[in-house]
């Protein structure tokens, strides 16, 4: 038998209900209706009011009175269908029963509407099915988000994929250029990564990847991001920064993974990498481009490697 509103429980907390009417004998009345019903109410007396309480909390659902100064139901219903960040089911009240006036209110963004006086049953039923509707809503944007999470982070390390960096860098490329900003990126490659493998096996080489994505999160501010570029290649992208500071973020970054041994089971041995840094002196150009920044950044990692391992080197653009 499908759970009702006064099954709540700690471990399902009470449904927020937004109750919207001028006058307050009628709020009153519906909200001990919605009390009783197991829904926690927060009420406003206008539309205005109304909206500034949404933008302050999460309110799946909401009531609202049609008639009412200053903003009305139906500019209510138009403008939270305006702005709305997460769905949220509106049940219209009004004693307007012409089907001109019910579809005013449905086109007006509205999902349900009541006839008043308000009958308990009635009410209830409708916020059941509002319920039902929010709760797939609901869902389904969880589910989509995480299926967009998983398209652009790499499964074995937890950080960024290629295809985020090749549709996300050229991006903050031409947000930097527009706005006059700076902006540095640092590619690293695992030295010896081949040797690992051979070696120890490629179950531990993959663990040796997921502990070097782990030593670079915790080696850059919360304003960067890394993505897997492939193989053992690393990319970091740091916002607001010009190539000076980011050959010295990378040198940071160069000491934190050598001087940390990676462990695992009776295994303990030292990873280095080797860094290639490019970025811009002062503001990015127009015209600048992610293929010259990953070039110019492949070359610094390459002369890195040529030098003798465990390095920076920085490319600087042009």
């Amino acid at each position: 038998m499908p759970a009702t509103p006064s099954d709540n429980s700690p471990a399902q907390p009470a449904w927020r209900i937004l109750l919207v009417d001028d006058e307050p004998t009628q709020r009153l009345i519906v909200a001990r209706l919605l009390k009783r019903g197991g829904y926690e109410v927060e009420m406003a007396a206008n539309g205005r009011e109304a909206l500034a309480k949404l933008e302050q909390g999460d309110f799946p659902m909401m009531i609202t009175d049609w008639e009412m100064p200053e903003m009305d139901g139906v500019a209510l219903c138009r403008a939270v269908r305006a702005k709305e960040r997460g769905y949220t089911y509106i049940i219209l009240l009004t004693s307007r029963d012409a089907i001109e006036h019910l579809v005013a209110g449905l086109q007006s963004g509205a999902d349900d509407y009541l006839i008043k006086p308000v009958v308990e049953p009635e009410l209830i039923a409708r916020l059941n099915t509002g319920r039902r509707i929010v709760t797939l809503e609901r869902s389904l944007r969880a589910a989509n988000e995480e299926n967009r999470r998983l398209s652009i982070t790499d499964p074995l390390t937890g950080v960024h994929n290629r295809r985020f960096l090749m549709e996300q860098l050229p991006r903050e490329i031409d947000r930097a250029a527009r706005y006059g900003r700076q902006l540095a990126a640092i590619m690293c490659d695992v030295d010896f990564f081949k040797r690992i493998n051979d070696t120890h096996g490629h179950l531990t080489g993959d663990e040796v990847l997921k502990w070097f994505a782990n030593a670079l999160k915790s080696g850059v501010r919360t304003s960067d991001w890394i993505a897997r570029y492939g193989g053992e290649e690393f990319v970091i992208v740091l916002p607001e920064t010009n190539v000076g500071n980011a050959s010295t973020a990378a040198e940071h970054l160069r000491k934190h993974i050598a001087e940390q041994p990676f462990k695992l089971a009776d295994q303990e041995f030292t990873v280095s990498a080797s860094f290639g840094v490019s970025g811009w002196q002062d503001k990015v150009p127009q015209g600048a481009t992610l293929d010259s920044l990953m070039a110019r950044c492949d070359a610094g990692v390459y002369a890195s490697k040529a030098a003798g391992r465990n390095r920076i080197t920085t490319e600087s653009q042009d």
